[in-house]
C-alpha cells in the first residue's frame, strides 16, 4: 500500500487532464436556492452546443430523458393534437426519410440504447441483492456530507457577509477527506470489512486525488471530460448547489472552485472501490476490469447512438411544436388589432404568463383600459434590505448584479420578524415532523389542527417588512440624486414605451400566496429574483409620484401631467386578486378590479377544480382564499406550467386573441425604438429568462428524477433554503415537483420549447443575433424558435442566417 503512495506522490495533473476537468465542471447549470428560487434550464451551460447532442449527451452518460416517451407523442397524436401535415415538415426539417405511417408505426417500437456505467454501476450488477448498492450509498454519503458542510457555511455567511456576496472557497475536499476516515460504520454499512482503511491512504490534496485516479483507472486524455461529467451527473443536485455558488462568485469577482473539488470527491469513491474490490475480491476484478475497458472503449461511440436512435422522436417533438406554432399563427395573423386611444386606466403586468389572463380579463371590463406588459422588476437593478439587518436579497434577474440598494424608511418591529424566522426555518427543517412534536407537545399538535380546520394568511416573514411607503435609494452606500432618480425613471418609462398617461396608472407586481410550500419562491416573480414585484413597483411608484422627480424628468424631456397618480399593486396569483397599495382609488378603478378578479377566477378553475365550474363568483373567491391558505394543499396554483411563447409586439396586436395563459407578453413598438437599444435589452434578457422558464418546465416533465424534485409531500428542507432532499436522503433535488407538472392523470404542461414572436424588422433581429452568442447559440442550436411576426401578417422563422416564411394552414384542426 506504500508502494503506491509513493509512486502516486509523483503523479501530477497534466495541463490537458486540467482542461478537461475544468470542462466537465463547466457542464452543470445553477440551481438557485429554495428563498431566491428562479427558473432555469438545467442544460444551460451546454447551449452552445446543438440540443440534440446535449440531449443525447446526458442520454448516453447517466440515462437522462429530454424527449417524452413513445406514448406520449402517440396519444398527442391520436387526440389530433399533432396534426399530420406538422409531422411532415418536422421530418422534412429533421432531414428525415421517414414517412408519416412509419414515423406513427416508430412509436410503437421498442427502443432502447445502453448508456455509460461508472465503476460503481459495474460493481452493484455484480453485488448481492440483500447489500447495499453502491452507487446508491455513494450518493447519500456525499449529499450528507454536502448538506452539513453548506450548511455550515451558509450558517457562517449569514453572520459575516452580505447574502450576495460568495462564501470564500474552502476546502471542501480535504473536510470530506477527514470526515470519511474517521466513518467507521462504511465498512458495516457496506458489509465490506476493511474498506475504511483505503480512505486513509488518499492524498490530501484533490488535485493529486485526481491524478492518482486518471492514471490508475487508465482514463485516456479523450475520455477525462464525459467521465468527469458523468461522475458529476450522479449528484447533480449538488453539482448545481456548486454551480450556483460559481455563478454567484463570477457575478461578484470572487471565484470558487468548489467544482473540480466535487470531482475529486466522487472520483475518490470510484478509485477506493477499484482498490478495495482488486486486493480483496480478485475473482470479482477480473470481471471488473474487463467490463470497465469494455466502458471505456465504448465511450466514444455513445453519444453518436443515442443521436442516431432518437432522430425519429426528434421529429414527433417537432412535429408537436409546429402544430402549436400553426394554431398560434392562425391567430395572430387573423387578429383584429385594437388600439386604446385615450386610456382612463393604464395597468403594467409583468410579462409572466399567468399575466396573459388577467391582463385579457382587466380590458374585458373597458375599451378605456390599456394594459402593458414588461419585465417585472420593473427595470429597477435593485436589492431590498430590511431597516436595521445587513442582510440583502435580489429584486431582479439572476442574470444581473444588483447595483442600488433600497430600503424603508420606516420602523418596523425587528424582534418579531426574527422569532417569526426562527420558527419557520425550524418547522421546515428535516427533523422537524419528529422534534418540534416531540418538544413542543399539545402546544405544537394545536397548531397543527388550526393550520388544518382554521387556515389563514401566512406571510413570508421578510415580506411582512415590505409593506413600507416611504423608501431610502443609494448606489455605493450614497443616497441617489434628485438626477439619478429622475435618469433611473426616465429609462424605465421609455422601456415601457409609455408615453400619454392616465389618471391613474397601475404598477402590478405579481406574487403567490401558498402555505406550507418549500417551492413557494418558484411561483413568485422570476424577474424579481424569486421575490414578490411587491418591493419593485412600491419603489418605482414613489419615483414616480416624486414631485422633484418630475421636475427634473420634464428637464429630460417626459412630462407626467399633474393629474397623473402611479399607484403601486400586488397581484396575487394565486386568487387573482389585484391588492393596491393606495388609500384611495376611484370606485369605477375599483369595480374593474374585482370584475377582472372574477373573469379570471372562473377561467382558471377548469385546471384547478373543474366540478365548481358553476358556482357563482363569491363561491369561486371563498374557494381561491381558501386555497392560498390550505397548509395542506399540493397543487395550490398551477405556475406557469404550459407556457409555450413570447410574443414581443405592440398589445394591440394580440389584445383579441385567447392565448389560454400560454405565452408571455411584452409590448413593444418598434418604430420609437431608436437604434433598437430596447430590443436588444428584449432579446438579450427577458428571452433568455423566458426560455429558462420554459426549459425548467420541460425538463421537470420529461425527467423528473433527475431535473424535477419527485414528491413534494416527502421534502425536507436542507440548511432551511438550499433545496430539498425527498425523504430524508439522496441528492439534492432541483426543478419542479411532480405535483406542480402533473395532476394526478395528465401532465398539465407540455414539453416543447419556447416560441418567440418578435414584431420588428428583418434587419434588427439579425444584427441582435449576430453580435450576442447567447442569442445566437440558443437560435441556431434550436434551444428555441424566433420568428418574426411582421406588419403585413406573414410570419417567417430565422435559423442559421435565414429567414423561413411560416406556412399558415387553417384547414387542418390542430386542437
Amino acid at each position: 500500500m506504500s508502494a503506491i503512495n509513493q509512486s502516486a506522490f509523483v503523479l501530477q495533473l497534466t495541463d490537458k487532464q486540467l482542461s478537461q476537468l475544468t470542462a466537465a465542471s463547466l457542464n452543470i447549470a445553477p440551481a438557485w436556492p429554495l428563498d431566491q428560487m428562479i427558473a432555469v434550464n438545467p442544460l444551460w451551460q451546454m447551449r452552445d452546443q446543438p440540443i440534440e447532442q446535449v440531449s443525447a449527451r446526458v442520454s448516453a452518460l447517466n440515462n437522462i430523458h429530454y424527449l417524452m416517451p413513445q406514448q406520449y407523442y402517440a396519444e398527442r397524436y391520436a387526440q389530433g393534437e399533432i396534426n399530420p401535415a406538422a409531422l411532415r415538415l418536422a421530418a422534412k426539417q429533421q432531414q428525415s426519410a421517414l414517412s408519416v405511417v412509419e414515423l406513427v408505426d416508430y412509436l410503437d417500437q421498442p427502443i432502447s440504447a445502453a448508456h455509460w456505467h461508472n465503476i460503481a454501476d459495474l460493481l452493484d450488477a455484480q453485488r448481492e441483492q440483500h447489500k447495499m448498492t453502491w452507487r446508491d450509498e455513494i450518493v447519500h454519503q456525499i449529499s450528507q456530507f454536502c448538506a452539513a458542510y453548506y450548511q455550515n457555511k451558509s450558517h457562517q455567511s449569514a453572520s459575516s457577509i452580505d447574502i450576495n456576496q460568495q462564501v470564500k472557497a474552502s476546502s471542501l475536499y480535504s473536510h470530506w477527506l477527514e470526515i470519511t476516515r474517521y466513518d467507521k460504520g462504511l465498512s458495516i454499512l457496506m458489509d465490506e470489512p476493511g474498506l475504511n482503511q483505503w480512505f486513509a491512504q488518499l492524498p490530501q490534496e484533490p488535485e493529486l486525488l485526481l491524478a492518482q485516479a486518471l492514471d490508475e483507472l487508465h482514463i485516456t486524455d479523450e475520455l477525462v471530460e464525459p467521465y468527469a461529467h458523468a461522475l458529476l451527473l450522479d449528484i447533480n443536485g449538488w453539482a448545481s448547489w456548486i454551480a450556483y455558488l460559481r455563478w454567484q462568485g463570477e457575478l461578484y469577482s470572487t471565484p470558487n472552485n468548489d467544482m473540480l473539488q466535487l470531482i475529486a470527491i466522487r472520483m475518490a469513491w470510484e478509485l477506493v472501490i477499484w482498490r478495495y474490490v482488486k486486493a480483496q475480491q480478485h475473482h470479482r476484478f477480473t470481471a471488473l476490469a474487463a467490463a470497465w475497458l469494455t466502458e471505456k472503449n465504448q465511450l466514444p461511440h455513445l453519444i453518436r447512438q443515442h443521436e442516431q436512435i432518437n432522430k425519429p422522436l426528434w421529429v414527433w417533438a417537432k412535429a408537436a411544436e409546429l402544430s402549436y406554432q400553426n394554431c398560434l399563427n392562425t391567430q395572430l395573423v387573423s387578429a383584429d388589432k385594437q388600439t386604446v386611444t385615450t386610456a382612463k386606466l393604464q395597468a403594467a403586468f409583468c410579462i409572466d404568463v399567468r399575466s396573459e389572463v388577467i391582463r385579457r380579463a382587466l380590458e374585458a371590463q373597458s375599451n378605456d383600459i390599456q394594459t402593458i406588459g414588461f419585465a417585472g422588476f420593473f427595470g429597477l437593478p435593485i436589492e431590498y434590505q430590511p431597516k436595521g439587518r445587513t442582510l440583502a436579497r435580489p429584486q431582479l434577474p439572476g442574470l444581473l448584479k444588483p447595483i442600488i440598494r433600497v430600503s424603508q424608511i420606516a420602523d418596523t418591529p425587528v424582534q418579531t420578524i426574527n422569532t417569526k424566522a426562527r420558527w419557520q426555518a425550524w418547522t421546515q427543517s428535516a427533523p422537524a415532523a419528529f422534534s418540534m412534536v416531540e418538544s413542543m407537545g399539545w402546544l405544537y399538535a394545536f397548531n397543527l389542527l388550526k393550520k388544518s380546520f382554521f387556515a389563514s394568511g401566512c406571510a413570508h416573514p421578510i415580506n411582512r417588512l415590505t409593506h413600507q411607503t416611504h423608501w431610502h435609494l443609494e448606489k455605493e452606500s450614497q443616497p441617489l440624486s434628485v438626477s439619478d432618480k429622475a435618469q433611473l425613471a426616465q429609462g424605465i418609462l421609455l422601456a415601457m414605451g409609455l408615453t400619454e398617461f392616465a389618471t391613474t396608472v397601475l404598477l402590478v407586481g405579481h406574487g403567490s400566496h401558498t402555505t406550507n410550500n418549500l417551492h413557494a419562491a418558484g411561483l413568485d416573480c422570476g424577474a424579481c429574483g424569486g421575490q414578490t414585484g411587491e418591493v419593485n413597483v412600491r419603489v418605482l411608484a414613489q419615483l414616480l409620484n416624486d414631485v422633484e422627480v418630475r421636475v427634473e424628468l420634464e428637464r429630460l424631456g417626459i412630462q407626467l401631467p399633474t393629474t397623473t397618480r402611479f399607484v403601486a399593486a400586488l397581484h396575487n396569483t394565486t386568487t387573482d386578486r389585484i391588492e393596491c397599495f393606495a388609500s384611495e382609488l376611484e370606485s369605477e378603478v375599483v369595480l374593474w378590479l374585482q370584475g377582472a378578479t372574477a373573469l379570471a377566477q372562473r377561467e382558471r378553475i377548469v385546471n384547478i377544480a373543474p366540478q365548481m365550474q358553476k358556482r357563482s363568483a363569491q363561491a369561486l373567491d371563498k374557494f381561491y382564499q381558501k386555497l392560498s391558505r390550505d397548509w395542506s394543499e399540493v397543487r395550490p396554483e398551477w405556475g406557469l406550467a404550459n407556457n409555450a411563447a413570447f410574443i414581443v409586439a405592440p398589445r394591440s396586436w394580440t389584445r383579441n386573441i385567447d392565448l389560454k395563459g400560454r405565452c408571455f407578453l411584452h409590448d413593444y413598438q418598434w418604430q420609437n425604438d431608436q437604434k433598437f437599444a430596447l430590443l436588444t435589452l428584449i432579446i438579450t434578457a427577458p428571452m433568455i429568462v423566458t426560455h429558462w422558464i420554459n426549459m425548467q418546465y420541460n425538463a421537470s416533465v420529461a425527467d423528473n428524477h433527475k431535473y424535477g424534485s419527485g414528491n413534494k409531500l416527502l421534502h425536507n428542507a436542507v440548511a432551511g433554503h438550499i433545496g430539498v432532499f425527498e425523504g430524508n436522503g439522496g441528492d439534492l433535488r432541483i426543478g419542479l415537483p411532480m405535483q406542480s407538472v402533473h395532476d394526478g392523470k395528465k401532465w398539465m404542461h407540455q414539453p416543447q420549447r419556447l416560441s418567440v414572436y418578435v414584431a420588428a424588422p428583418r434587419q434588427a433581429i439579425e444584427q441582435i443575433v449576430a453580435k450576442h452568442d447567447n442569442v445566437r447559440w440558443l437560435v441556431d442550436n434550436e434551444w428555441l424558435y424566433l420568428l418574426r411576426w411582421a406588419d403585413d401578417a406573414v410570419i417567417e422563422r430565422y435559423y442559421q442566417g435565414r429567414w423561413q416564411v411560416q406556412e399558415v394552414n387553417t384547414h387542418e384542426s390542430l386542437y
